[in-house]
C-alpha cells in the first residue's frame, strides 16, 4: 500500500511539471502542498530607483524614439544548437521609453524629464485615429457649431537611436567540487555580457550631439550535491542527486543597461550644455546672509576678532 502511494506521488511531481512544484523551504508557495503560483510584481532595480531620483530638469526636452532593435544578431542556445529564439529581447523600444518617463519620477510621477512623443510603427495608428476624429467633428458639425480642429501633434527636437549592440556568452566560466567516500559537491557559475549604444541626434542639423555606451555582466550559478555509495557488503547501491541553478534574467540585465545609459545621456547632456539639471541648493555650504558660503555666526563669534575690534575702539576715542 505504501509503495504504491509513494509512486503515485511521483507520477504527480513528474507529469505536473517544474514551474508549479514548490521548492522546500520557499516563503512565496503558500497555496498547497507541491505548488506553486508566484503573484506578478514590478520590477525595480537599482539602475532604475537612481534614474527615478533625478532632480527635474529646467526644460524638459521632446525626443522621439523611432527604432531601438537587437542588433547582435545571436541566437539563443540550447545544448550547444543554436534556435530561432533570439539570445535578448526584441521590446528594447519599450524599454527606453520606460527609462525616459521614468527619470525623475520621484518628484512627479509623470516624469520631469523628457517628453517623448509617438513615432515608429506606432505613428500611423495615431494618424489614422487623428483622421477618424476629425471625420466624427465634421459629421457632427452645424452652422451654429462648426468642427472643431484637433491639436496639433509636437515634433522632437531630439531625436535618440542605438540599440542592443552586443551580447557575449560565457564570457568567464569556473566552479569547484570535492567528493569524499561516495558524497560530493560541486558548484559552477557563467559570466555573459551584454551591451547598449544610446546616442542623441539634432534634428535641426543631424549632428549626433552626445553618444554613450553601457555594460551589464549576466551571472548563473548552479550548485549540487550528489551521494554514490555501496551499502550492506557492497550488495546495495544508493544513489541521490540534488541541484539548483539560478539564471539572472536577460531581459532585466538588457533594462538596467537602458536605464544606466539614459542617466549617462542626461549628465553628458548637463556637462556639454544641452540641457540643465537643476540640482537643488545644499544647506550645508552656505548659511544665511552670505552669498560665498562663508559663515558670519563663526566669524563674530571669533575672540581674536572680537579683541581687535575693542582694540580700534579705544585707539579712535583717545
Amino acid at each position: 500500500m505504501f509503495k504504491n502511494i509513494a509512486i503515485a506521488f511521483m507520477c504527480v511531481g513528474l507529469f505536473s511539471g517544474c514551474a508549479s512544484m514548490a521548492i522546500p523551504g520557499d516563503s512565496s508557495c503558500n497555496t498547497g502542498f507541491l505548488e506553486c503560483v508566484e503573484e506578478p510584481r514590478e520590477v525595480q532595480l537599482p539602475t532604475y530607483k537612481k534614474l527615478r531620483q533625478l532632480p527635474p530638469a529646467k526644460t524638459r526636452p521632446i525626443v522621439a524614439v523611432y527604432k531601438f532593435d537587437d542588433l547582435t544578431g545571436q541566437r539563443l542556445s540550447s545544448d550547444g544548437q543554436a534556435s530561432f529564439s533570439t539570445a535578448v529581447t526584441q521590446g528594447a523600444k519599450s524599454l527606453l521609453i520606460d527609462a525616459l518617463k521614468a527619470a525623475g519620477a520621484d518628484s512627479d510621477p509623470a516624469g520631469t524629464w523628457f517628453r517623448v512623443v509617438e513615432r515608429g510603427f506606432g505613428l500611423d495608428n495615431l494618424v489614422r485615429e487623428r483622421q477618424i476624429i476629425r471625420s466624427t467633428r465634421d459629421s457632427y458639425a452645424t452652422a451654429e457649431t462648426p468642427p472643431q480642429d484637433v491639436q496639433p501633434l509636437l515634433f522632437a527636437g531630439v531625436i535618440l537611436e542605438g540599440g542592443v549592440i552586443g551580447y557575449d556568452s560565457n564570457i568567464e566560466t569556473g566552479g569547484n567540487g570535492a567528493r569524499y567516500l561516495g558524497i560530493g559537491t560541486t558548484n559552477q557559475y557563467r559570466r555573459d555580457s551584454v551591451v547598449v549604444s544610446l546616442r542623441a541626434v539634432s534634428v535641426l542639423t543631424g549632428e549626433v550631439i552626445i553618444n554613450v555606451q553601457t555594460y551589464k555582466t549576466i551571472l548563473s550559478v548552479g550548485l549540487g550535491s550528489d551521494v554514490f555509495k555501496f551499502l550492506d557488503m557492497d550488495t546495495k547501491l544508493l544513489e541521490l542527486e540534488t541541484g539548483i541553478t539560478e539564471n539572472e534574467s536577460v531581459t532585466w540585465a538588457v533594462r538596467s543597461a537602458i536605464e544606466a545609459a539614459v542617466y549617462a545621456l542626461i549628465e553628458q547632456g548637463d556637462e556639454r550644455g544641452f540641457w540643465k539639471i537643476n540640482y537643488p541648493l545644499e544647506s550645508d555650504n552656505t548659511t544665511p546672509g552670505t552669498v560665498d558660503g562663508t559663515n558670519t555666526e563663526n566669524s563674530n563669534n571669533n575672540p581674536s576678532t572680537d579683541k581687535k575690534l575693542e582694540e580700534d575702539n579705544e585707539n579712535e576715542n583717545d
